[in-house]
């Protein structure tokens, strides 16, 4: 199950990273501080550390990927029928991570965060539904169907 886990890994967090950075830019923003404020919700001395706090950030961005994925594998191993339909299991994934980390983890570490606006919402919910529910729920069909 370890090859999944790290194809998802490594596909969705480049794919949801990538939207990151192309939001950040596209309002003017840069791309380092992005990396260290999402370092900083596990270390929040990363504000200040510069370009260690901004790869810190992408390791973090990662390790969450990780775990968002890595859930879903051992859900999809446990509950075959999760493979058998991947695309609206992906789906009700995608939102079931965007309420935990948008609407209970990051509220609770930036409460100055909530409440997020139409378009913070709109954007989070294509990457938790589109670039990581959906990909990894193909993922564990392709590696984890009997």
């Amino acid at each position: 199950m370890v090859k999944p886990i790290v194809l998802a890994t490594l596909l969705c967090g480049s794919l949801d990273i990538l939207l990151a950075i192309i939001l950040t830019l596209s309002r003017g923003k840069d791309v380092g501080n992005m990396l260290r404020f999402v370092a900083s919700g596990p270390f929040p001395s990363a504000t200040s550390m510069g370009d260690a706090g901004a790869l810190l950030g992408l390791a973090v961005h990662f390790a969450l990927m990780a775990i968002m994925v890595g859930v879903f594998m051992i859900a999809a191993r446990a509950w075959q029928r999760l493979t058998d339909w991947p695309s609206t299991a992906g789906v009700i994934y995608g939102l079931i991570t965007y309420v935990v980390l948008d609407l209970v983890v990051v509220p609770l570490r930036f409460p100055a965060a909530w409440p997020p606006s139409g378009l913070s919402i709109a954007t989070q919910l294509f990457a938790h539904v589109c670039l990581v529910g959906i990909p990894t729920a193909l993922i564990a069909r392709r590696f984890l169907r009997g």
